[in-house]
């Protein structure tokens, strides 16, 4: 029966963890959301699901086994590296979008390309031809 009950409980261990791991990878924009069908990135919530696991894998060091203490460790460390990835992303998008936003948009501000000889004489022509 305590087996039972052990092995029960670590196969909940290991579903808790992986609800958080699941729920960060969604926050990270790294698997799609089932609830939006979209990949949505949201690091603020990423960082609060890091942060929940990093919490348990401190509040739970010594009462975890050698298996279970390198499984958190593990997750914890991919999601972090993860997280950095998308941050410069981010980072990086914010500055793109900056950027663009001070440029003057290319539809309103027409550059006149140079008439060519060719273009005057075509040009002559059709107001000769809407005269006549």
């Amino acid at each position: 029966m305590a087996e039972e009950q052990l092995k029960k409980e670590d196969q909940l261990f290991i579903h808790l963890v992986n609800t958080f791991v699941q729920s960060a990878w969604i926050s990270l924009g790294k698997v799609k959301n089932p609830v939006s069908d979209k990949m949505e990135r949201n690091l603020d919530q990423a960082t609060y699901y890091i942060d929940l696991m990093d919490m348990l894998q401190t509040k739970m060091k010594s009462n975890l086994s050698e298996w279970e203490e390198q499984y958190i460790i593990h997750s914890l460390s991919e999601l972090k590296l993860n997280f950095i990835d998308e941050q410069k992303k981010s980072v990086e998008e914010n500055k793109e979008k900056d950027e663009e936003s001070k440029q003057p948009e290319k539809s309103k501000v027409k550059k006149d390309k140079p008439k060519t000889k060719k273009d005057v004489k075509s040009s002559k022509k059709k107001s000769k031809s809407k005269k006549d």
